[in-house]
């Protein structure tokens, strides 16, 4: 009997994800529109993610271009970019809103590695999480005689195996992150 390994399979590809957007967050040398995903302002009411009340682009390496579809919401959007402790330079004009990424130091640049370091122990943490709900489920099911324990053995085997891969999906991307940080 083949176990079903689908909800091993879904948490590991979310958990990827997770991973990806979390880094994404991460600001390196170069500008990125993503790294504003997590500022969220307060117009007409309510709060709002920048890319739901204006176009954000790239202007060049080190700088990004936001132009608010509202005129009037250009003060909200800056001072929300201003208290988001993101370490960029922010300066108005005629257009909308430029804003710059200063160099990296080196301090911030170990900083942002430990960071990085620590997502991808979180993210193992998520996995392991998962690998022993799925041990505990083949134990229960073994105890119970559903499940030879032949049968055990080897799902715990190929579960392992599934864990292994998703690890290194997981150490490639935080490497290639490390790199990227360190440019």
């Amino acid at each position: 009997m083949a176990y079903n390994f689908q909800p091993f399979k879904t948490a590991s590809e979310g958990t990827l994800t997770w991973l990806q957007k979390e880094f994404s967050g991460l600001r390196t040398g170069r500008s990125t529109p993503s790294i504003l995903d997590g500022v969220s302002v307060d117009v007409y009411g309510s709060r709002m993610s920048i890319n739901q009340v204006a176009n954000v682009t790239i202007e060049d390496a080190r700088s990004l271009r936001v132009t608010p579809w509202d005129k009037t919401v250009t003060q909200a959007i800056d001072s929300a970019i201003r208290e988001s402790n993101l370490g960029l330079s922010v300066s108005v004009d005629d257009q909308g809103l430029r804003i710059s990424f200063p160099e990296l130091t080196a301090d911030r640049r170990a900083g942002l590695v430990k960071v990085a370091k620590q997502k991808l122990e979180e993210a193992r943490i998520r996995i392991r999480t998962e690998r022993e709900k799925i041990h505990s489920d083949l134990d229960k099911q073994e105890k119970a005689g559903s499940l030879a324990k032949d049968d055990a053995f080897r799902a715990k085997t190929e579960l392992q195996k599934m864990v292994e891969e998703v690890n290194l999906k997981l150490e490639s991307m935080t490497d290639k992150k490390e790199k990227e940080i360190s440019e």
